[in-house]
C-alpha cells in the first residue's frame, strides 16, 4: 500500500498530535487552520491508513520502577529465514525488550532492554538474551545517561513553504506534563 499523499494541513495536523494526542477536534481544527469536519476526517483517513499507528501515554521508566537501561548487541549464527522469524518472534514477546532494531556492521540486532536493576538484567541475560533463537554472540551496555529520547517525527521540514494555509506551525510549547 503506498503511503497518502500528506498536504501541509495533514502535516500540522500530524505535529500537533504529536505534541498533544489529548486535544480535541475542535483545539486541532483552530491550531491548523481547518474546520472540524475536515479535520476529523484526515485524522481518520491517516488512521486508516497507518500514518498514524496509536495514541499513548508516556511513561517515565524510572517512576515505575525500571531504573536500568541497557543496550545489547546481538549476532545471529546464521540468517535464515526460519532463524530470523524465530528470533524476532521471540524477541517481540519479551516485554523487558522495549525496543529491537535490526542493523548493518558488527552487530546484527541491538535491544533495548529495561530491568530493575543489575541482577535483574543479569537474569534476563542469562535466562532469555542469550537462549533466543540463533544467538552466538551478545554483548551490553548499560546506559548511564539517556541525552535524548523522543518518539516525535521532524515533520516540520516536510511543510511545503507558501502553498496556500501551508507553512510551518508557530513554535508552541509543548503540552504540560501530567
Amino acid at each position: 500500500m503506498n503511503p497518502p499523499a500528506l498536504d501541509a494541513y495533514s502535516l500540522k495536523l500530524l505535529i500537533e498530535l504529536q505534541r498533544d494526542s489529548r486535544q480535541t477536534v475542535q483545539q486541532l481544527s483552530e491550531a491548523v487552520g481547518l474546520s472540524a469536519t475536515p479535520c476529523w476526517k484526515r485524522i481518520r483517513e491517516m488512521e486508516e491508513a497507518g500514518v498514524i499507528t496509536g495514541y499513548s501515554a508516556h511513561v517515565d521508566p524510572e517512576q515505575v520502577g525500571l531504573a536500568l537501561n541497557v543496550m545489547v548487541g546481538v549476532n545471529l549464527a546464521k540468517h535464515s529465514d526460519d532463524v530470523v522469524q524465530r528470533f524476532e518472534d521471540a524477541v517481540k514477546a519479551d516485554p523487558n525488550i522495549v525496543r529491537c532494531v535490526s542493523t548493518t556492521g558488527e552487530t546484527d540486532y541491538v535491544l533495548n532492554v529495561l530491568a530493575t536493576d543489575v541482577k535483574h538484567f543479569e537474569r534476563l541475560l542469562q535466562g532469555t538474551i542469550v537462549r533466543l533463537p540463533g544467538v552466538t554472540h551478545v554483548h551490553s551496555s548499560i546506559v548511564l545517561r539517556e541525552v535524548k529520547s523522543t518518539s516525535v517525527l521532524p515533520i516540520d521540514d516536510l511543510i511545503p513553504r507558501g502553498a496556500g494555509g501551508a507553512g510551518p506551525l508557530p513554535r508552541r510549547r509543548p503540552a504540560p506534563k501530567t
